[in-house]
């Protein structure tokens, strides 16, 4: 024993190969075997040193890069559970990852021959699950891995909490299973079938709504507001969230571009700044929301309950809102045009100052909107109902307007030249200023409206129903009045009749604006 010690001490102080040799030489056979071992099991020990030392240099994409691969690789199925979590807290505790590494280092990852991203993304997935479930933070001293990484961390002092360590770990996994999820599908990979991330969990008959991701949210948010949409918000698109809870959530400036949110709860979130292009929010409820300054071009939002949402100055061009529920809402400075509000209902709705040309309002409800100073040129409003509508200054220029209900609507220097409508009802309407310059108003019924200083010029008028309206210095040049209904007209002495046709076709004609009509054409 004297003498392994004796050679024990002899290896820790030579360092050089000759001394080495040198022993070897006047050593016993016994001896020999025991330096021999040794210095085998010392050479083991500086290649790990040195692995440890060249994974140090690499550059943390690169050594990400590396993890996911030793993780994905078809001959590590067997690896230690628990030595992968420790690897994971040891690579993503402490940092947070970014779109353009992500993107990069998942798409090298899936074009490996080498690896199975179906391996990565089920051990990723558990280690998911039993993240969310609070596995690992509310495990025993001994066995807690975020509060191990907090200590490792702190002693290379990197001043950071242990709340910190686990939900820096959690969110990245999140990404990278997110990110796993959106490659395959974009590139049809052939293994996109096996892989389907909700990060909410999948919906089911039993449970309409998963609430996961509200609690990862608030957990998440618990550091700091704001701090799941600036860590996780960029990855979102894509997302499998149908069905998901997400009542109240702080979700300001997140991308669910293309994202599945269909029948989600949004009931009172904040979406301000949302980038969302072609999201599907279908049959989804979002009352209270807040989104002003959302993207939602293109989008799907039919049937969804809008009812109080902020839009404002929102971008909803050529989305389908067909059969949503907006009443109350705030869309004033929106951008709409192109969408389709088929079936909507916008009841007291703010539409001020948005933009509205070439979108689908048919059948659409706007009682009592205001919708003063809106574009609204080249829309498809038939049918609509706009009764008691606030229409001021707003440009209909080419719209059509068939059968629309405009009763007791504002309409105060509102522009509808060359505007359809056909037998629309402008009963009681505030008129006054608007252009009609070369409207269709046949079958149109305008009873009681004030037509003061409107402009009718080379309107259609034929088979309307004026009875009782104002006409104080309107202009009806070259206007076809052909059976359509005068009673009780008022009319002011500067009235422009100028080529106007079809007044001696006219019913219920006052004498004194027969005598009137007579005498234009007597000096013309």
């Amino acid at each position: 024993m004297v003498q392994i010690e004796f050679l024990k001490q002899l290896l820790r102080t030579c360092v050089r190969k000759s001394w080495l040799e040198e022993l070897r030489h006047r050593a016993s056979g016994e001896t020999t075997k025991i330096l021999i071992a040794v210095n085998s099991e010392r050479q083991q020990q500086e290649k790990v040193e040195v692995a440890k030392k060249d994974f140090a240099e690499l550059t943390f994409e690169e050594k990400l890069q590396r993890s996911l691969t030793t993780w994905g690789q078809k001959s590590s199925v067997n690896l230690n559970q628990r030595q992968f979590w420790e690897e994971i807290y040891a690579m993503l505790s402490n940092m947070t990852l970014k779109p353009e590494i992500v993107a990069a280092v998942i798409l090298r990852f899936v074009d490996s021959e080498n690896t199975n991203p179906v391996i990565l993304f089920k051990r990723l997935e558990d280690f998911y699950c039993r993240w969310c479930d609070g596995e690992f933070i509310d495990a025993a001293p001994s066995d807690n891995l975020p509060q191990k990484q907090m200590l490792q961390l702190q002693a290379q002092n990197v001043m950071i909490g242990l709340r910190q360590v686990d939900i820096n770990t959690g969110l990245n996994v999140m990404i990278l299973l997110l990110e796993i999820h959106k490659r395959l599908r974009s590139q049809n990979h052939h293994l996109q079938t096996e892989i389907s991330f909700y990060p909410s969990a999948k919906p089911d008959n039993s449970n309409f709504f998963t609430s996961k991701l509200l609690r990862i949210i608030n957990y998440s948010d618990s550091m700091e507001i704001g701090n799941f949409s600036n860590v996780v918000g960029a990855f979102l698109d894509d997302a499998q969230l149908n069905g998901v809870y997400l009542g109240d959530a702080n979700l300001t400036g997140v991308n669910f571009s293309s994202a599945n949110l269909m029948g989600a709860y949004l009931g009172n979130a904040n979406l301000t700044g949302l980038q969302a292009t072609k999201v599907n929010l279908s049959n989804a409820d979002l009352s209270d929301a807040n989104l002003s300054g959302a993207n939602l071009r293109e989008g799907n939002l039919i049937g969804s309950d809008l009812t109080h949402c902020n839009f404002s100055g929102a971008d909803l061009s050529g989305a389908d809102l067909s059969g949503a529920d907006l009443s109350n809402g705030n869309l004033s400075g929106a951008n709409l045009s192109g969408a389709n509000l088929s079936n909507a209902n916008l009841t007291s709705a703010n539409l001020r100052d948005a933009i509205l040309s070439g979108a689908n309002l048919k059948n659409a409800i706007f009682f009592g909107a205001n919708l003063s100073d809106s574009n609204l040129i080249g829309a498809e409003i038939s049918y609509a109902d706009l009764c008691r509508a606030d229409l001021s200054g707003a440009n209909l220029r080419n719209s059509t307007l068939k059968g629309t209900n405009l009763s007791d609507c504002i309409l105060f220097s509102t522009n509808l030249k060359e505007a359809i409508l056909i037998a629309a009802d402008l009963s009681y309407a505030k008129l006054n200023g608007a252009n009609l310059e070369g409207a269709n108003l046949q079958q149109a019924i305008i009873l009681g409206a004030d037509l003061s200083d409107v402009n009718l010029s080379q309107g259609i008028l034929r088979e309307a129903d004026l009875s009782g309206v104002t006409l104080n210095q309107a202009n009806l040049n070259g206007a076809d009045l052909s059976a359509a209904n005068l009673q009780d007209v008022k009319w002011s002495e500067n009235l422009a009749w100028e080529n106007a046709h079809g007044l001696d076709k006219a019913v219920n004609v006052p004498e004194a604006l027969k005598e009137k009509s007579q005498q234009l054409t007597v000096d013309s």
